[in-house]
C-alpha cells in the first residue's frame, strides 16, 4: 500500500507541476512537443500504476496465497511500476526534438515487469477463486 499511496502522490504532484509549466509556457517545455508528450505519459502511466499497486495489495492474499509467489509478484510489480514512468520521464530529458532519450528502454522492460505480475495474479485469482 505504502508504495501505491506514494506513487500517486509523486505522480500527481509532477502533474501539477506539468500544468504549471504550461500555464507560465515555459519554452523548454512548450516548444518540445515529444518531451511534453513523454512527461506527461509519465504522469499518467505513474499515477495508474500506484493504483494497480495499490489494488494488488488489496487482493494479492487472495490472489496469491503462496507467501513465495505474492512477494516476488510484488516485487516484480513495484519494479516495472517505478521503471515505465521513470523511463518517460527521462526519455523527455535529454532528447532531440524528434527522438527520446537512451533511458526511453526503461518503459518496455518495466511494462514486461508489469504485464508478468498481472499475469501471475490473474492466474492466481482464477486458480484461488471459490
Amino acid at each position: 500500500l505504502r508504495y501505491g499511496w506514494t506513487a500517486i502522490a509523486v505522480f500527481l504532484l509532477l502533474g501539477l507541476f506539468l500544468e504549471s509549466l504550461h500555464l507560465i509556457k515555459a519554452p523548454f517545455y512548450m516548444e518540445i512537443n515529444i518531451r511534453r508528450e513523454l512527461w506527461t505519459l509519465a504522469h499518467a502511466h505513474g499515477t495508474l500504476l500506484g493504483i494497480i499497486n495499490i489494488v494488488f495489495a488489496l487482493c494479492a492474499l487472495a490472489c496469491l496465497p503462496d507467501e513465495t509467489k505474492r512477494a516476488r509478484a510484488s516485487v516484480t510489480l513495484r519494479a516495472g511500476a517505478l521503471l515505465m514512468p521513470v523511463g518517460f520521464l527521462l526519455g523527455g530529458v535529454g532528447n532531440s526534438e524528434v527522438d527520446p532519450s537512451l533511458a526511453i528502454v526503461f518503459v518496455p522492460i518495466g511494462a514486461l515487469l508489469v504485464l508478468h505480475a498481472v499475469s501471475v495474479t490473474a492466474v492466481g485469482a482464477w486458480r484461488n477463486s471459490s
